[in-house]
């Protein structure tokens, strides 16, 4: 098992990383907790193999915490700021999770994770393999006027981009969050969710028909981009009996 501490000074972030730990049949939770000087001491006396943690904190910041660790323990960045890569891989971290972190993402880095800490380990061979995980359970949060509401993967229709918000359609409302369609894309799954359009995203499982660069999903019709239309015919292609 590889011990797993979860520091991050949203309680709502720790809940989500917590959850995705406990899919996981090669993953242990430590501890979760919003006080780095707590983490930092549990990381110290090496009760501790891999560290998620968050870059931006009041009393000790992600990036001071990796410093003052010194490589004691691994660790998985998550942040909503991607200004921050180059400094976190820098410091030889295994991997930098965006929020909202899908659970297909998170289950890559801690893939990368295991390979690092248990080398000889017989890895996990998909994502499926992982209990309790499953297209129709997953989700993200995102921030909407002054709450954060749950989106099930599986209520996504498609994802509209109107300069610096994003519209997401689901099968009963549509929610409109301060976000980028690069960070959004990067969030969900690949294997459900692809880009056709510099301003949408689909969810494959939802296109009712396809004509020639138009996709119909109930009454909307979505344009193919010339940027993104053999990538996707090659999707479905694959898709075609």
């Amino acid at each position: 098992m590889i011990r797993c501490l979860v520091v991050d000074d949203e309680p709502l972030a720790l809940h989500i990383v917590e959850d995705y730990i406990s899919k996981v049949p090669f993953l242990e939770l430590v501890k979760a907790t919003t006080n780095p000087i707590e983490a930092l001491t549990l990381v110290q006396e090496g009760n501790v193999d891999l560290v998620f943690l968050d870059v931006q904190m009041p009393e000790l910041t992600g990036i001071q915490f990796l410093k003052i660790a010194n490589g004691k323990a691994k660790v998985i960045l998550t942040t909503a700021y991607p200004e921050y890569a180059l400094e976190g891989y820098e410091l030889d971290v295994v991997d930098y999770l965006l929020k909202p972190i899908a659970f297909d993402r998170f289950f890559k880095a801690v893939q990368k994770a295991q390979g690092i800490l248990q080398p000889s380990a017989k890895p996990v061979a998909s994502i499926e393999s992982a209990p309790q995980n499953d297209f129709l359970s997953d989700f993200i949060f995102v921030k909407s006027e002054h709450k954060i509401q749950k989106v099930y993967l599986r209520d996504i229709l498609f994802i509209e981009g109107l300069k610096d918000y994003i519209s997401i359609f689901s099968s009963g409302e549509r929610i409109i969050t301060l976000q980028n369609m690069k960070k959004m894309e990067d969030a969900l799954p690949e294997r459900h969710f692809v880009r056709v359009h510099k301003s949408y995203i689909v969810s494959l499982n939802k296109i009712d028909s396809i004509e020639r660069s138009r996709i119909w999903i109930g009454e909307k019709i979505i344009p193919v981009g010339d940027t993104y239309r053999d990538q996707f015919f090659k999707i479905i292609d694959g898709k075609n009996i």
